[in-house]
């Protein structure tokens, strides 16, 4: 993918940290507090052109390479991490119908996606499946040229607003092993598929994450990204990888945004006629934290500018996804810290930075599966 120039960069970078100082930062805690979905900035961001930040610009994308797209989803996320997740989901599918999709898919689809007409999302988890995909339960059985689908998908950003999904489903009950029965598919909601219940959550709030329904849910048999049954399980697992670098990006804006809250708050807090700043205490805390984000950065650029090159990044991806997000988690806290008590109550951001930290450790593959394919990535490499 071709690296944007560095003038067509920093003109989106400005305005999205325009959109952010004016339009997100003034309404972010409304909206967290009462976990209301933000309609107007997502519209905002559609005619930004921030749902075609990827796609190529002969769908009418803004076909940017993924070193801008990780800047541009940590300054989003510095102003408050949820309006992130419309554009976020959004881009699994727009990147795998753009990599495996036929000519037709992509003509169809890419178009109305760039232009935030169709808003998407990622129909993968499963209530009792968590990270075990292989062992995904929804199935797709094929009848004329439609596949009849039924299940139930948990977790699912853009659940109840999105329309168009990457949906991963059982077209093979009997091959083994099982992943290689499973097949991805672009489902547009219609006749029995539905939202179910919205979950209520501790952080990541205002942005709507739900359960799907599926039952006798009628897909053409078009719409199989790639036109070939058996191969879901490989599209989403490399969708997933460039949704690892988004998730690194988004934990790196929420560390920077805790941290520089912090710091400014400890030049104005005085304590014993000091500000709490001149203490070595906080200093070092202070010094830690920026190092910690400095570095998840770092590795998010790297990750992106791996896969910008063509080459693999699915372990650079991982790590810096594991990294960034454990290292948010250790920032918000600190930053709280910092603040004492005022870190502890609603009246600043501190305390709803601490809430989405969460999020990044879990979404896009826990940490846990995240040490598990950075380990197997390792062996592959240093094999003797």
């Amino acid at each position: 993918m071709p690296v944007a120039s560095a003038e067509a960069r920093a003109q989106i970078l400005s305005a999205v940290r325009e959109f952010v100082r004016k339009d997100v930062v003034p309404v972010a805690a409304r909206h967290d507090r009462d976990d209301s979905y933000p309609t107007e900035l997502v519209d905002q961001m559609a005619d930004m052109g921030l749902f075609g930040i990827t796609i190529p610009e002969q769908y009418g994308g803004l076909g940017l390479d993924y070193t801008t797209y990780a800047m541009v989803f940590e300054e989003l996320s510095k102003g408050w991490l949820s309006i992130s997740g419309p554009i976020g989901t959004h881009s699994i599918l727009s990147f795998a119908i753009n990599k495996y999709g036929t000519e037709d898919q992509k003509q169809s689809f890419l178009p109305r996606m760039a232009a935030g007409e169709l808003r998407a999302g990622l129909a993968l988890t499963e209530p009792g499946g968590g990270s075990d995909v292989a062992n995904l339960k929804t199935s797709a059985v094929k009848r004329g040229d439609h596949y009849v689908v039924n299940g139930n998908k948990l977790f699912i950003t853009n659940g109840r607003r999105g329309n168009v999904f990457m949906l991963l489903a059982r077209t093979d009950q009997e091959v083994r092993p099982a992943h290689r029965g499973i097949t991805a598919f672009i489902a547009e909601k219609g006749p029995g598929f539905t939202a179910g219940r919205d979950l209520d959550k501790l952080g990541y709030r205002g942005v709507d994450t739900s359960e799907l329904v599926f039952q006798d849910y009628r897909v053409p048999a078009s719409n199989v990204i790639g036109a070939e049954e058996g191969k879901g399980f490989y599209q989403v697992m490399d969708a997933l990888e460039t949704g690892r670098i988004n998730i690194a990006a988004r934990a790196v804006g929420v560390a920077a945004a805790a941290f520089e809250a912090a710091i400014e708050y400890a030049q104005k807090r005085v304590t014993g006629g000091k500000p709490i700043a001149e203490q070595q205490a906080i200093q070092f805390m202070l010094a830690d934290m920026a190092t910690k984000v400095r570095a998840a950065r770092l590795m998010t650029f790297d990750a992106a500018a791996k896969k910008d090159s063509g080459e693999r990044f699915d372990l650079e991806a991982a790590m810096a996804k594991l990294y960034a997000s454990e290292i948010c988690a250790q920032v918000t806290m600190d930053a709280m810290r910092i603040h004492g008590g005022y870190g502890f109550i609603k009246d600043l951001p501190v305390e709803r930075f601490y809430r989405d930290a969460p999020l990044m450790i879990i979404g896009e593959g826990t940490n846990e599966i995240q040490r598990l394919v950075i380990a197997r990535g390792l062996l592959k490499k240093y094999k003797v």
